[in-house]
């Protein structure tokens, strides 16, 4: 395959804060395209992207999604898009979370009338995070209260983004009526149904918004030496040479390309679909990628001829079984192809391998460096997994999901449900890493971890409707943690069995010391080989066991343990001895230090009518939270603070009651602070 081929393909995700417009935005980019020929809605349950049953009943997206577009702004040829349509909702961020760790771009979707909200604001560090290209889009133009100059504004100030605006919104308030191009100087303007009139610049619309677009040309020199020169030798700054530099300084994050719309009434979904094509990158202008390989690391670029490498990022299950998300970033795979696995050392087969459109999928032979395809009939994938040729096998980077914060105990309502139960939960465990199923060890009662209650509710609905498992739910219970209080040295763990038979024998001294961060860190600082290498590999498992539960029960961090010195026998040394002398040493340190119990914190932000903020601050303190910010907004309020999750369970309800229904919130993990007395 030539590169143009893979200069036509687009990978991109739809982010956003919850109800920004992201499905309705996705279905009206698959309908502009051509990919439907009826427009599906939220509200009425038939999106494309939502095709859950539990999506359509809550009207929410819970899973992400993948569909294919194709697409050919102005001149050029059709370029295939494949894009990801995520939750908005915090709890389902680990949806976000692996999206953006194969995807090559995003479009960030605000809403004009609520600007920049919260999990704008998580969604946008995630994209960051991994040097995503953005463009911006401002939904809900049409909308009482909408601004586009407000929402500039704190993309700025919240985000600390340099938005480009390539245009103009026309219109009052309620009626975006217009759109001026500042690039190709022309004027878009709708009618009835999202029909656009095109209007090239006059001299009357040259004399008006030349200034405006003077602006935008100085703002994007600023970082693109190529547009700087042309501008400073005053020639000709052509809409194709403004593309152009627009590009380059989107790929380099140097700024982010903002568009305004409408999605549910059709409006300025072809600016958009140029602009994904015209600024977000191709898989050719992306990075190469590094793996491990058995000799060190490959850098791999997207060539089809290259070492097959591709990462497993996400697992779905439906009626024709598991469904297994890859995206290749070097070789080429087959149906039929026998590759090796990162998780699985007998290797994997490649029995079906198909494209997906939602929840419909198309058998293909082959995907190539740069697609996103599905393998169907793995039961046992593992989201984060490697697959590469078997005579070179390779390692990319997994995925990382948050550690859930909150449990709920599940009881089968009989007794002869609880396999199926089992077989439900382990099925939702596979498809979602930040959801966690346990044993309680002293009650023997089945415990479900998530991010949340609405991530648990889902998580048991849907164990209710497609496992058909009748279920109780018991008491929540929260993720505490711990931490050393203070650093202690010379810390003994010593294993000694010396009569009769094989004997055991391991010495090992330790040093412990609390962090900053929440890492747990393990250092080897022996030195003249008193300790073989492979012992020092048994202590540290030994003290991250000890690790996994503290003095008061809950797993340690922000730890550094240090191994300084210890002792073998020539003969009775073994793994497992210094396993256990290293978790000797590391509780008899712990208990010497003392430890702090930590407790997770939300950053909750609340929108209230304004009569109700008393009684909504009032509420907030009382569940030991502080408030930060109030921010009026026009006969509402946004409240904003923080407050211990265990304070939080079923605020929702409590909130509802507060404020007569009209109140919402949002909460997601801030981090986690010592529990405070009560």
């Amino acid at each position: 395959m030539n590169t143009q081929i893979l200069s036509r393909r687009r990978n991109l995700g739809i982010i956003a804060h919850i109800d920004a417009g992201k499905t309705t935005l996705t279905e009206r980019l698959l309908w502009k395209s051509g990919e439907i020929h009826r427009v599906g809605e939220v509200h009425d349950g038939n999106a494309t992207t939502d095709f859950s049953a539990i999506e359509r009943e809550r009207g929410i997206t819970i899973g992400a999604a993948a569909v294919q577009a194709q697409w050919a702004p102005r001149d050029l040829p059709p370029h295939r898009l494949t894009l990801i349509d995520t939750p908005g909702h915090i709890d389902f961020a680990i949806e976000v979370e692996r999206s953006l760790r194969v995807l090559d771009g995003a479009v960030a979707v605000f809403s004009a009338v609520d600007g920049v909200q919260p999990q704008s604001e998580t969604v946008w560090r995630q994209a960051r995070r991994h040097r995503v290209p953005l463009i911006a889009f401002v939904n809900k133009m049409d909308r009482v209260g909408a601004s586009f100059e407000r929402v500039l504004e704190q993309l700025r100030d919240k985000l600390q983004a340099r938005p480009w605006a390539l245009g103009v919104p026309l219109g009052s308030e309620s009626d975006f009526s217009g759109w001026v191009d500042l690039v190709d100087e022309r004027v878009l303007q709708w009618r009835d149904g999202g029909v656009v009139t095109i209007t090239p610049w006059d001299d009357a619309a040259r004399s008006q918004w030349q200034p405006r677009r003077d602006a935008l040309v100085e703002a994007v020199a600023d970082h693109d030496e190529g547009l700087a020169d042309a501008w400073l030798e005053g020639r000709v700054i052509d809409a194709e040479l403004l593309r152009a530099a627009l590009r380059r300084a989107t790929l380099a994050g140097a700024g982010v390309p903002v568009l305004a719309g409408a999605a549910f009434k059709d409006k300025g979904i072809e600016a958009l679909l140029d602009a994904v094509v015209d600024y977000l990158p191709s898989p050719l202008d992306r990075p190469a990628v590094t793996a491990e390989g058995e000799a060190g690391d490959v850098l791999l670029p997207p060539d089809p001829e290259g070492p097959l490498a591709g990462l497993l990022f996400k697992i779905t299950h439906q009626q024709h079984g598991a469904l297994s998300f890859v995206r290749l970033y070097s070789g080429t795979l087959k149906a039929g192809d026998a590759v090796a696995s990162s998780q699985h050392p007998q290797g994997r087969r490649v029995s079906r391998l198909v494209r997906v459109q939602a929840d419909q999928t198309h058998d293909i032979e082959q995907a190539v460096a740069g697609d996103i395809v599905a393998v169907l009939g793995w039961k046992d994938a593992i989201s984060g997994e490697t697959l590469s040729a078997r005579d070179q096998p390779l390692r990319l980077e997994s995925i990382q999901a948050q550690a859930p914060v909150l449990a709920w105990r599940l009881e089968p309502a009989r007794a002869a449900d609880l396999i199926r139960m089992a077989q439900g939960l382990a099925s939702l465990a596979q498809e979602d890493p930040s959801f966690r199923v346990e044993t309680d060890r002293e009650s023997g009662e089945t415990l479900v971890w998530g991010m949340g209650e609405l991530h648990l509710e889902v998580m048991v609905e849907r164990l209710r409707s497609e496992w058909k498992v009748d279920v109780g739910i018991g008491s929540p219970r929260v993720a505490y943690q711990e931490t050393p209080l203070r650093a202690v040295s010379g810390v003994v763990g010593r294993v000694v069995k010396q009569s009769g038979g094989q004997g055991q024998f391991a010495h090992v001294v330790l040093d412990v010391a609390p962090r900053e961060d929440d890492q747990v860190v393990f250092n080897d600082r022996i030195v003249g080989g008193v300790i073989p290498r492979g012992f020092i590999a048994a202590v540290e498992k030994g003290a991250r066991a000890a690790l996994s539960e503290g003095p008061h029960g809950h797993p340690v961090v922000g730890i550094e343990v240090t191994l300084v010195d210890g002792q073998t026998h020539a003969k009775d040394s073994s793994d497992m001895a210094f396993h256990r002398a290293g978790s000797e040493a590391v509780r008899a340190a712990l208990a010497s230090a003392g430890t702090q119990v930590l407790e997770p914190v939300m950053a909750v932000t609340v929108h209230s009518p304004s009569a109700s903020v008393g009684d909504v601050v009032g509420d907030l303190n009382r569940r030991h939270g502080r408030v930060a910010r109030i921010e009026d907004q026009e006969g509402r309020a946004e409240v904003s603070g923080f407050a211990p999750l265990a304070q939080l369970v079923g605020y929702t309800t409590a909130l509802r009651s507060l404020s007569q229904g009209r109140a919402s919130s949002e909460a997601h993990l801030h981090g986690y602070e010592p529990v405070r007395a009560a």
